[in-house]
């Protein structure tokens, strides 16, 4: 989950001249061939078809120095990178013998923040990417029980954090679907305890909440399990953490139980508020 796109179409009004301008929007990049960081298979699913890039403050989706420690102006760096200085120790090391070129790969990035920093083992390959400009959508899945087209347990959202053709990619959320996580709202402050909830379409559902921060191996937080339901249902949980000030959590909204541990997670970033 992440903020909204807000687009501004200029009006040119030019009095005794004529003149027309016009801008046209950076078509998008559909990724299927990429090779998942272990011997996963990318299969060619599109069972979900993701949202137009969003854009960023200025209306472009072109990459823009990090600024407060937001990626491109208003994102949460969720992972793997915290902040501007982070990302430019691991820019410097690439440079010099290209340690941890992965950064520079949407899908591995997307990929390792799904299995290695959430823990979900069993999505482990990429069904489709999109990409333009300084944004990917990147769709991890898991294998079902028959046949072999993955399914999708979520469209992963990362922007370049930072300028320039080695400007690593940086998780700032995922695109809801069936499985919502609307509160908190994205970028809010909080507490423990906290407030989680959204919305779900599914049957017997079983979601679990953690709260997660980087550097931590472990969640900070944890609550499980709520049950949930029905055709665009409301769910909420109540979630205690202990976490240090400074850095961005990930909230982690997750469901399985039928065909995976986990088939459908959505996350969120927020960050602690002060004393």
């Amino acid at each position: 989950m992440k903020p909204l796109a807000r687009h501004v179409l200029p009006v040119l009004v030019v009095l005794g001249l004529a003149a027309a301008g016009c801008g046209d929007a950076g078509a998008q990049r559909a990724t299927t061939t990429a090779t998942a960081p272990t011997n996963a298979t990318v299969s060619t699913s599109t069972t979900m078809s993701p949202p137009a890039p969003t854009a960023s403050p200025t209306g472009s989706t072109g990459a823009s120095r990090p600024r407060d420690g937001l990626v491109a102006g208003r994102y949460q760096p969720l992972w793997p990178f915290s902040n501007p200085d982070e990302v430019a120790a691991w820019r410097r090391a690439y440079r010099k013998d290209g340690r941890q070129a992965w950064h520079l790969d949407a899908r591995r990035t997307a990929l390792a923040f799904t299995r290695d920093y959430l823990g979900f083992a069993e999505i482990d390959r990429v069904a489709k990417t999109v990409e333009q400009g300084a944004h990917a959508r990147v769709h991890v899945a898991y294998r079902g029980e028959e046949g072999p087209r993955p399914l999708v347990a979520a469209v992963v959202h990362l922007v370049r954090y930072g300028s320039g053709r080695d400007a690593p990619w940086e998780v700032v959320g995922t695109d809801d679907t069936s499985l919502s996580l609307t509160r908190p709202g994205y970028g809010a402050a909080v507490r423990s305890p906290l407030t989680v909830g959204g919305r779900i379409s599914g049957v017997d559902e079983s979601i679990r909440v953690q709260v997660r921060r980087p550097g931590s191996a472990s969640p900070v937080g944890e609550t499980c399990c709520v049950s949930a339901g029905g055709n665009n249902s409301p769910w909420s949980a109540r979630v205690s953490f202990t976490a240090p000030p400074g850095r961005t959590l990930t909230i982690v909204a997750s469901t399985g139980g039928h065909l995976a541990a986990v088939e459908r997670f959505a996350v969120t970033g927020v960050t602690l508020a002060m004393s």
